[in-house]
């Protein structure tokens, strides 16, 4: 099954909006490869102390998010299927 743009959940979006939010995904997708996003943070100030928490994402619930923001916008199609040698 091919990948229609016009039927994804992502159909009608600006692309300037999908663009920045698969850069920033790729960006969020190499800072937690290397161990750089950050879960929880706490910190204080003059009017009392502030706690933020993310929840971290899987890589591979990241990576298939890159990959239909990166279909949405035709930047790649699905994956090139095996290419069968026959003899004979």
């Amino acid at each position: 099954m091919r990948y229609d743009p016009s039927t994804s959940i992502l159909a009608g979006m600006d692309t300037t909006v999908l663009r920045a939010r698969l850069l920033q995904m790729q960006q969020d997708y190499l800072d937690l490869m290397a161990g750089r996003k950050v879960q929880s943070a706490q910190y204080t100030q003059g009017d009392g102390s502030k706690a933020v928490v993310f929840t971290k994402a899987t890589i591979g619930q990241l990576a298939m998010a890159i990959r239909q923001l990166q279909a949405q916008l035709g930047i790649v199609c699905s994956p090139r299927r095996a290419i069968g040698v026959r003899f004979g």
